[in-house]
């Protein structure tokens, strides 16, 4: 199968190369060569921006294009127009977060999605909303555009390469041990989905010329926050203590759920969107790895990449855990 990857050299593209590579497909990736652009040297790049310099594509043809980066509409029907006609498929890696705020659990792919009242904003981050709806909106590009369309609907990703520390920071956090901070809760069930299966399942379903939407996720209720928190810490040899904070206390002392505490979700449609339906993506040959084994390969892949020297964005700083836990 020849494959076009537009990106291809960061955490969700990476994993995507490799898979189609040990699977022997032919591939070719579009990117503008800034991010590990030396990655994968045997890979054929086209160099250029998707944003207004797509002839640099030419007029090849392909089996399918894998879209990793597209957060824009009009970026991703200007994707969607050029590649009509030169490529057989089109698959759009979205997001979970194409479903409006709810506290119902079990969602399917069928359930009421976000739409924006301004469909012409850019701004990505401008509100809670924006996010997901201009995820849906360039979902409609695509499947508007495309007869064969394959829409994935990731939930969390994790595991080696994942540059937003959600998932490795408790990983690496509990395997330092010590006292460490953590919610009261630990009962909720957390669905996360390793970088590899999710790749497996896309080229699979490539593979298989399956068209359609498809939230793919991590299975539920089988893992909760407390099974992450157990399972990271039989890979520390430091004694890790667990000190338990409410709620209310964590917001009150200004500790942001998500960001500075991973994981941390203090509201129902928060969590109500960590227990998604993934019957159908089962269905059709989704796998999972162990969370032993996610845990293990990502804490070996900070420390290849010396991860404790690098800067975070996610995760709380040790200070402000220090004094927290002093007050407490």
């Amino acid at each position: 199968m020849d494959i076009l990857i537009i990106g291809g050299t960061k955490f969700l593209g990476r994993a995507l190369v490799r898979v189609a590579l040990d699977n022997n497909h032919n591939l070719t990736l579009f990117n503008r060569g800034k991010t590990n652009p030396d990655v994968f040297p045997e890979v054929e790049i086209i160099k250029g921006d998707r944003d207004g310099g797509l002839e640099n594509i030419g007029d090849r043809t392909w089996d399918v294009v894998i879209d990793t980066c597209g957060y824009v509409p009009r970026i991703v029907k200007s994707s969607v127009e050029y590649l009509n006609g030169k490529v057989g498929r089109y698959v759009f890696i979205s997001s979970i977060s194409v479903y409006t705020e709810s506290s119902e659990i079990d969602r399917k792919e069928d359930a009421e999605v976000i739409h924006l009242e301004d469909k012409t904003t850019e701004d990505i981050m401008g509100g809670p909303d924006n996010y997901g709806g201009l995820k849906y909106l360039c979902e409609q590009e695509v499947s508007n555009g495309f007869e064969k369309s394959l829409i994935i609907r990731p939930g969390l990703i994790v595991g080696p390469y994942d540059p937003t520390h959600r998932f490795t920071y408790w990983a690496v956090r509990i395997r330092k041990g010590g006292k460490i901070l953590i919610p009261n809760d630990v009962s909720y069930p957390i669905q996360i989905i390793d970088v590899r299966d999710l790749a497996e399942f896309t080229i699979k379903l490539s593979e298989d010329k399956v068209t359609g939407v498809f939230n793919v996720t991590g299975p539920k209720p089988d893992i909760t926050v407390g099974h992450i928190y157990q399972t990271s810490k039989s890979f520390s040899d430091n004694d890790p203590e667990f000190v338990k904070a409410g709620d209310s206390w964590l917001l009150d002392n200004k500790v942001t759920p998500w960001s500075e505490m991973p994981l941390w979700i203090p509201d129902a449609s928060g969590r109500a969107l960590m227990q998604v339906n993934i019957d159908s993506a089962i269905e059709n040959g989704l796998t999972f790895r162990s969370l032993e084994t996610i845990i293990r390969d990502t804490l070996d892949w900070y420390d290849d990449v010396d991860g404790k020297n690098q800067k975070w964005n996610e995760g709380l700083d040790s200070s402000k855990e220090e004094r927290l836990l002093l007050k407490l």
